[in-house]
């Protein structure tokens, strides 16, 4: 069981870190975009993969997450690896909601950046998934 749960927490973390470096690119694109196809294109595909790929698959690897640390209870939680991941993963989920925020300003027209923001934006997933996948396996004490 414990095997399967690893094995879904990874799928599910990397479909969701594929979302979060891919949402701000399409917004790089949009906030390049001057005619209305192309701004509703990118309304539509924003859309599509805030709320059908990365948000599902957001909480998916937080699920799987805690339901490994359930079924792990005997580890040692004073580990200090462990409180930094968490740590982390709580700072990519307030990275997500800021994506939707920005989703949703570009849903209602409010852009208020321009596509070298987004670039930048762009960038703080791989943070993220280095250190985090850097704690985990080299478990720091």
């Amino acid at each position: 069981m414990i095997l399967w749960l690893k094995a879904l927490h990874i799928i599910f973390m990397v479909c969701w870190f594929s979302g979060l470096f891919y949402l701000p690119r399409l917004f790089v694109y949009h906030a390049l975009a001057k005619d209305d196809l192309s701004l509703n294109r990118f309304k539509i595909m924003e859309r599509k993969l805030y709320f059908g790929i990365t948000t599902p698959c957001g909480i998916l690897t937080v699920l799987t997450g805690f339901s490994l640390l359930y079924y792990l209870w005997d580890i040692d939680k004073s580990q200090l690896w462990l409180h930094l991941k968490l740590g982390l993963v709580f700072l990519l989920i307030i990275y997500h909601i800021y994506l939707g925020k920005l989703f949703f300003d570009f849903k209602a027209n409010r852009n208020q950046h321009t596509h070298v923001f987004y670039r930048l934006i762009n960038e703080i997933p791989l943070v993220f998934l280095a250190a985090i996948v850097l704690l985990v396996i080299l478990k720091p004490t």
